[in-house]
C-alpha cells in the first residue's frame, strides 16, 4: 500500500467547497492508474477540461511565463471557468501542478418545459426527466423551444449545465416589412423577434414567419436556415 500525504481540508476560495478529506491508503495499481489520469499544469491548453478543488473547470486561455532568472520556477496562468456555477477567473499555477480529468460526460436531452422549480429536460439514454436550475442554464433558453434536443453536461453523473450547439435555427415571430432600417453598421438591417421571445437585428429582406441561423455566441443573425 502507498501512503498519500494530504493537508487537512480547506475550503477554496475560487470554489466555495471544501477539498482534501485526509491522508488515503491507495494501492500501487490503483496509484499508478491515478498518476496516469492526470494532467501536468503546463499541458494544459485552451479548450482542456480539469478538476481543481473537486471542480470542473474549462480552460478558457493559458499562458505560459518562463521565468528569466536561474532557478526561477515557470508559471502557467490559466483564464478558466468553473463549470458549476460558470464564474471565471484567472490562476497562477507551477508547471509541475497537476490536475486530474474531470467526469465529464455530454447526453442528448430533450427540452421540455421551465417553472418555478428550473427547467425540465428528458435523457434521450435513460429517459429520465432531468431539472436544471437557473444558474446551470443561464441564457440557454433564449435559443431552446419546446422539443428541441441539446447536450446536457453531467459531472460524477449529475446534471451541471447545457451545452449550446454553435448555431440554432428559429422562427421569425414579428419583424417589420423591409423599410428603411439601422445602417450604423454598414449594413441596414431592422429588429426581429423570434420565437424563443429574444431579439435580434436581421438584413432587410428577411421576413415574418422564415426560419433563421442564429449565432448562440454572438447572439447575432447569422443566414436563413
Amino acid at each position: 500500500m502507498v501512503r498519500l500525504a494530504c493537508s487537512p481540508m480547506n475550503v477554496s476560495p475560487y470554489t466555495g467547497r471544501k477539498f482534501v478529506a485526509g491522508p488515503h491508503l491507495l494501492s500501487r495499481p490503483a496509484l499508478e492508474e491515478l498518476m496516469a489520469a492526470l494532467i501536468d499544469a503546463i499541458s494544459v491548453k485552451r479548450k482542456t477540461l480539469f478538476e481543481f478543488e473537486s471542480t470542473p473547470f474549462y480552460c478558457l486561455e493559458a499562458e505560459v511565463n518562463t521565468p528569466t532568472a536561474r532557478g526561477g520556477q515557470t508559471l502557467v496562468r490559466l483564464k478558466m471557468r468553473n463549470l458549476l456555477t460558470n464564474a471565471v477567473f484567472e490562476k497562477s499555477f507551477k508547471a509541475s501542478d497537476k490536475f486530474k480529468e474531470p467526469d465529464l460526460e455530454s447526453v442528448p436531452a430533450s427540452y421540455l418545459y421551465s417553472d418555478n422549480d428550473g427547467s425540465h429536460f428528458l435523457d434521450q439514454e435513460s429517459y429520465e426527466t432531468l431539472t436544471l436550475t437557473e444558474e446551470m442554464v443561464g441564457n440557454a433558453l433564449d435559443f431552446l423551444i419546446e422539443g428541441a434536443i441539446i447536450q446536457l453536461r453531467k459531472y460524477n453523473g449529475n446534471p451541471i449545465g447545457l451545452q449550446l450547439p454553435i448555431f440554432v435555427e428559429l422562427n421569425v415571430t414579428s419583424t417589420e416589412p423591409g423599410v428603411r432600417g439601422d445602417s450604423s453598421g454598414g449594413t441596414v438591417t431592422k429588429p426581429a423577434r423570434l420565437e424563443t421571445g429574444q431579439e435580434i437585428r436581421v438584413p432587410l429582406f428577411i421576413k415574418e414567419g422564415e426560419k433563421v441561423k442564429v449565432s448562440t455566441e454572438s447572439r447575432e443573425f447569422a443566414g436563413r436556415a
